[in-house]
């Protein structure tokens, strides 16, 4: 019998097939889902932020994309997964709210994307698909058996990447 484990915001998890992991409410954050698939272990971090350095004293490191990838993949391979194995696909990073000026700090959804594109080309672990930015939350699960990434949104069709 496999579970479904929860991840929350600003939060990670890494689970062995059969079993998957999930998160709900992906609206500017962006869920990162890894996978080994000659073990199939697999898992997905729910990150908040791009970068680590514009926050001082911030004690949880799963919260940016810069520190949640990284620990992520340590924690992967903690469990017996191998880096140059791993392959990633990645969801959210929405626009949820309409304004005139596009700042940077308006931006989290687009710089949450980018910030863990970055990373995970920088950790080399290519990307071979996403379901990122418009305007609109996701809720995602992830198996790491197959590496289907299933993700719903209200009112769209059910995807899987």
């Amino acid at each position: 019998m496999s579970e479904c484990i929860k991840v929350g915001m600003a939060d990670l998890k890494v689970c062995i097939s059969p079993d998957s992991v999930t998160t709900l409410g992906l609206g500017s954050c962006v869920g990162i889902a890894i996978r080994d698939p000659i073990t199939k272990i697999g898992g997905l971090a729910h990150v908040m932020l791009p970068d680590s350095g514009a926050i001082r004293n911030n004690t949880n490191v799963y919260k940016f994309a810069d520190t949640g990838i990284e620990e992520l993949v340590v924690q992967m391979e903690k469990a017996g997964a191998k880096r140059n194995r791993m392959v990633a696909k990645i969801a959210g990073g929405a626009q949820m709210f309409s304004f005139q000026n596009k700042t940077d700090l308006v931006r989290v959804g687009d710089r949450n994307v980018e910030a863990s594109k970055k990373k995970l080309k920088e950790l080399g672990i290519p990307i071979l698909a996403e379901d990122t930015g418009l305007n609109f939350g996701r809720t995602v699960i992830f198996y790491p058996e197959s590496g289907d990434y299933v993700i719903r949104a209200v009112g769209k069709e059910e995807r899987v990447i």
